[in-house]
């Protein structure tokens, strides 16, 4: 089976999961899957799909699994605790045919945030793997090892590459589990840890001895949309909460969710001071960096004292590029995903899972990017936009 440890899935699920069962342990949302991409269809997939689901849902941790979640400083007893007790329920997921969707085929999940939360990553895992299954039986591993080493090549030349560091985000659209697991030993052997930062990914960081990474998507400001006790003040809602949790600790604050300009109005000095950095995810990322580097000083940060993680659509190139312009202005991280985990000659999936609704209420993110947004309510869109100061969608 594709998933067979509760670990192979994003760290920002475990830490986004200990801040829902502190914090918000009685909400209650739904998800939504989505393929962006044209003329795909899952419809012959689907019953693949679904034993692979039921399957996820018969894994519980073992424990030298949770030893090793224990092991993480920002992890919490009580929460390794609950994580003993808990396994996915497969009540809360749909598998269908939709005619109206552009890959044939609707997921949903919905029920209590704190026991659907896990569900997002391996089942993108789970629909990229039995789709490539079927459209490249053969994986062109040699194609694959060449293009990675070259993207290596291209790091390891890059001059005063010092600073320059690369992260493995590409869980959730990777060809297949067993070609992320080389692509990682293939980072280890040929560019060492000084260049390799770690993974995204808690099995293979566990497996490889690498540093575990994340701390927040999207879902999580998405959510307090309708947590909060302000639609205006969800963001910054959302950023407290994180700190009451976490007191200092996974100090990387997403950035996108409402757009550059929301971001940099609720992300006041006292926020600039009290996380480490942000991640962009969306929009031009040159222009994320310059405004970034522009408002920490503008509120007595140094710049060079804070971080940026930059994780929309990488690649070596396009890291090279924005490493040159913002190396020594300020820390550097790079999260590259589907172009490092699913490169070996067939078109990737662009394929995601959103939370669409919280406590009953819509919730929405609106992206730099256009494209990259989701909502199922043209109306609290509208309204959302409205209320942070956003032009109205095109």
């Amino acid at each position: 089976m594709i998933i067979e440890s509760l670990l192979d899935t994003d760290l920002y699920k475990f830490t986004m999961m200990q801040c829902v069962l502190h914090q918000f342990p009685d909400a209650q949302v739904t998800y939504r899957f989505k393929c962006r991409t044209e003329g795909v269809d899952m419809r012959p997939f689907i019953d693949e799909i679904r034993a692979e689901i039921d399957h996820l849902c018969t894994l519980t941790m073992t424990e030298d699994e949770l030893a090793y979640l224990g092991s993480l400083r920002f992890i919490k007893s009580d929460f390794v605790e609950f994580l003993s007790l808990f396994h996915l329920k497969n009540k809360y997921v749909t598998v269908s045919e939709d005619p109206t969707a552009n890959s044939g085929i609707a997921i949903t999940i919905e029920g209590p945030w704190l026991h659907t939360i896990l569900f997002e990553i391996p089942i993108l895992a789970i629909v990229n793997e039995v789709y490539f299954r079927h459209a490249m039986p053969v994986p062109d591993r040699q194609e694959g090892l060449k293009r990675l080493r070259a993207k290596i090549e291209m790091i390891k030349n890059e001059p005063d590459n010092g600073n320059l560091k690369i992260s493995d985000f590409g869980t959730r659209r990777r060809f297949s589990k067993a070609w992320q697991k080389e692509v990682i030993q293939t980072l280890v052997d040929e560019l060492g840890r000084g260049y390799f930062a770690g993974t995204s990914n808690v099995l293979y960081a566990k497996e490889f001895g690498l540093i575990p990474l994340g701390t927040m998507a999207h879902e999580y400001l998405q959510a307090c949309q309708a947590l909060g006790p302000r639609l205006r003040d969800s963001q910054t809602y959302g950023f407290q909460m994180w700190a009451k949790e976490y007191r200092g600790d996974l100090g990387i604050a997403l950035a996108d969710v409402y757009g550059i300009n929301p971001f940099l109005k609720d992300f006041d000095m006292y926020f600039c001071k009290l996380f480490d950095g942000a991640r962009h995810d969306s929009g031009d990322p040159f222009n994320f960096g310059e405004r970034m580097i522009t408002h920490y000083a503008a509120n007595k940060c140094d710049p060079r004292s804070k971080t940026l993680i930059f994780s929309d659509a990488l690649t070596v190139p396009r890291i090279i590029e924005l490493y040159r312009r913002f190396n020594h202005r300020i820390r550097l991280g790079f999260g590259i995903g589907t172009n490092l985990m699913n490169d070996l000659g067939p078109t990737p999936l662009n394929i995601v899972i959103k939370m669409v609704r919280a406590n009953g209420q819509p919730v929405a993110k609106i992206s730099d990017t256009p494209g990259k947004g989701m909502c199922e309510d043209e109306t609290y869109l509208a309204y959302l936009r409205q209320v942070f100061g956003l032009d109205p969608a095109p």
